[in-house]
């Protein structure tokens, strides 16, 4: 909020004072910092619901919930996979140990580090899930949010196709059961580019501007390389698009070995899902081999859950590596942009009890009726029902909706 004074020439108790007073005097006291907002009914109670569905989704597939702590030492958020989300987490002094603190930017690295400290010794595959907030610096174009909740699962302890052909079928069928349509599920390989960089001999720099050029699809971008980087490069941009297109597209590119094993799991991944029919799921599937921003921490396939029509991803997901060196995969899902992506539900109905029926609350409850009682002293009861927004009154024993 900006003052009529140079904040910077004030102590910070003073600053605070003088903002607190410009704010009530303004009676602006609902403004928020950029990027966060307060959740209002209904969309609270929407966002609650649809968490409470996911998790279920996953503990039915055999995974169990873990809760870890909002804010954690700096370095154990940092470590393993969690050094990729650095620059977005927010940091603090704690006031007991004297040690840096963060607060997390992300949930999966938390449940990384509960895998390999914590449950260590937990027989493997090991299947957790999850549900939170998290903070981040700053909101990015397609998601100016710096807080939402965050819901993902992750499998720990399997380097398989089975185990990533799990994550993926998991992922759409969970989006599915809260009513996510038209999903697409896109395929990426981040550590392809930074490989096909290293076989190019490209320096530090050029890898740096290539990366970037892929990432925003931009060939135009590429000029500057000489011509066999260029056009190399150049052939991951184009094999963008529907994964039988885009693996057949990639089968004449040159890549060094590890990048063509890449793409082979990729093939046998994209085989596993259809082979239950289609792409394996009421969901497209497409492959960008050039993308690899986002995708900080994840060391080999990875993909990005998007909805037809809903702004920015419902989701990211891939396989990474745990601190201690195992290997896991998992996903997360972003709860703003899925309530976009899910139709809103019918209002629900509210009961309003009259004075003199508190008898019957119990019973309508248990019937599934949200009962709104009566404090009014006085007054016509159906005005009062219809200004607290109430659908039925109870009447003669009976809910009666209460007319347009």
């Amino acid at each position: 909020m900006r003052t009529p004074l140079d904040s910077a020439a004030m102590s910070p108790a003073t600053t605070v004072r003088y903002t607190a007073a410009a704010m009530t005097d303004s009676a602006d006291l609902a403004l928020l910092p950029e990027g966060l907002r307060d959740d209002l009914p209904p969309t609270a109670e929407r966002e609650a619901d649809i968490v409470g569905r996911l998790i279920a989704g996953f503990q039915g597939h055999g995974y169990e919930r873990v809760k870890p702590p909002l804010v954690e030492f700096e370095e154990s958020l940092l470590v393993g996979p969690g050094a990729g989300i650095s620059r977005h987490m927010f940091r603090l002094m704690d006031p007991v140990s004297q040690r840096m603190m963060g607060l997390r930017a992300d949930m999966t690295t938390q449940v990384a580090r509960i895998a390999a400290t914590r449950l260590a010794h937990t027989a493997r595959p090991l299947r957790l899930c999850y549900a939170g907030q998290v903070l981040r610096i700053r909101g990015s174009q397609l998601r100016p949010e710096r807080q939402f909740t965050q819901a993902g699962a992750e499998l720990i302890g399997v380097d398989s196709v089975a185990a990533d052909a799990e994550m993926v079928r998991l992922a759409a069928t969970v989006m599915a059961e809260v009513g996510v349509g038209e999903l697409t599920i896109d395929l990426t390989v981040p550590a392809l580019v930074p490989m096909v960089c290293a076989d190019l001999g490209l320096d530090e720099t050029a890898a740096a501007m290539a990366r970037k050029a892929l990432d925003q699809r931009d060939a135009p971008a590429l000029i500057g390389l000489a011509a066999t980087a260029r056009d190399r490069l150049k052939s991951l941009i184009d094999a963008a698009g529907p994964t039988e297109a885009a693996l057949t597209a990639l089968a004449d590119v040159p890549l060094p070995a590890a990048g063509r094993a890449l793409l082979d799991r990729v093939a046998a991944l994209v085989a596993d899902l259809s082979a239950e029919g289609g792409s394996g799921g009421d969901f497209a599937l497409t492959l960008d081999p050039g993308e690899s921003r986002g995708f900080e921490y994840q060391s080999g396939i990875s993909f990005a859950l998007l909805a037809l029509g809903v702004r920015g991803e419902l989701g990211r997901g891939g396989r990474y590596t745990l601190s201690n060196g195992e290997t896991a995969t998992g996903f997360s899902l972003y709860l703003d942009s899925l309530l976009r992506a899910v139709p809103a539900p019918e209002a629900v109905p509210r009961l309003f009890l009259p004075r003199g029926q508190a008898a019957a609350a119990a019973g309508l409850r248990r019937q599934g009726w949200r009962v709104v009682g009566d404090l009014a002293e006085g007054g016509e009861a159906e005005a009062e029902a219809r200004r607290l927004g109430c659908t039925h009154i109870f009447e003669q024993g009976t809910p009666r909706p209460l007319s347009r």
